[in-house]
């Protein structure tokens, strides 16, 4: 199993919604990034996102958190390479305390979970696993 992970703060150019709320969507798209690195690590190839099987998005991200992005390939297919992801915040702002304080997280806090198919045509395939 290959994995990766990839950690971001949110801006406020990340923020669409009132009270400084990410869109979900900005998520997904560090999903694809990590996505990608899983590809190039694993054929050599950037690939192409196929589809999401699944999707939950279970606690709110603001502008200011910092996001923990991890992502792995549970299996591969000819050309098929099948994903998990998740999303943690694991810094968010601390406005009670002042208006430039923060606080790590005790424990990161899972906002978002996804499973995805990502595909590597064969003749784009540069890393040869033995098959």
């Amino acid at each position: 199993m290959i994995e990766t992970k990839l950690k971001v703060r949110m801006s406020l150019h990340d923020a669409h919604y009132a009270g400084n709320l990410v869109d979900g969507a900005r998520i997904l798209n560090l999903f694809g990034d990590i996505a990608t690195e899983l590809l190039i690590r694993y054929d050599g190839d950037e690939g192409l996102f196929r589809a999401y099987s699944s999707v939950e998005f279970l606690a709110p991200v603001f502008a200011g958190d910092y996001i923990e992005v991890v992502g792995r390939i549970v299996s591969t297919g000819n050309t098929s390479r099948k994903m998990e992801f998740e999303a943690y915040k694991i810094i968010t702002l601390d406005p009670d305390s002042g208006n430039s304080a923060a606080k790590v997280l005790d424990k990161p806090e899972l906002v978002c979970k996804a499973a995805g198919t990502c595909v590597t045509p064969k003749e784009k395939q540069r890393i040869n696993h033995g098959s």
